[in-house]
């Protein structure tokens, strides 16, 4: 069952301050090569995955793009601690899924998103589809330099 998102919860994307945002998707767009629109939406969608999975006190997938603004996020580690402290009580980790298979296909995907798309479209908080779609045959989780399993940038 999905918990009920307080109203006061759904304030987290306004929380987090402007200066900082423009930072956190500047870094998005010059490290990953996107345009502002879509860095813009991945903040919202990380932030939204973040929200459910603190209301909710379960741990859902991230998708391969709402990663990104997560592990963008966690490398500014002064605003992803003050984030945690202020709207969990406790440090969120990114615990990447190591025993997913290196390889799925686009269906096991979006079976693997869909209780983190359900909690959120539920919750009515920013949701933009598109960063949900897998993408291909990668698995829903970052793995891109967490594990060694061909699925992220690395080769080997």
């Amino acid at each position: 069952m999905t918990a009920t998102i307080e109203p006061a919860a759904k304030l987290a994307q306004a929380r987090v301050s402007s200066e900082f945002r423009t930072k956190w998707r500047n870094q998005i767009m010059q490290e990953h090569s996107l345009e502002l629109v879509e860095a813009d939406q991945i903040i919202s969608d990380t932030l939204s995955f973040l929200t459910v999975g603190i209301a909710n006190r379960t741990e859902y997938r991230p998708s391969k793009k709402v990663d990104i603004g997560w592990h963008q996020f966690i490398l500014n580690t002064q605003e992803y601690a003050a984030f945690c402290a202020r709207e969990a009580g406790y440090f969120i980790h990114h615990a990447p899924d190591e025993f997913t298979a290196p390889r799925r296909d686009e269906a096991a995907v979006r079976e693997a998103l869909a209780p983190t798309v359900e909690a959120i479209t539920k919750a009515g908080l920013p949701f933009h589809p598109e960063l949900w779609q897998s993408g291909g045959d990668r698995c829903s989780q970052c793995h891109s330099g967490c594990t060694n399993c061909g699925q992220g940038d690395d080769p080997h």
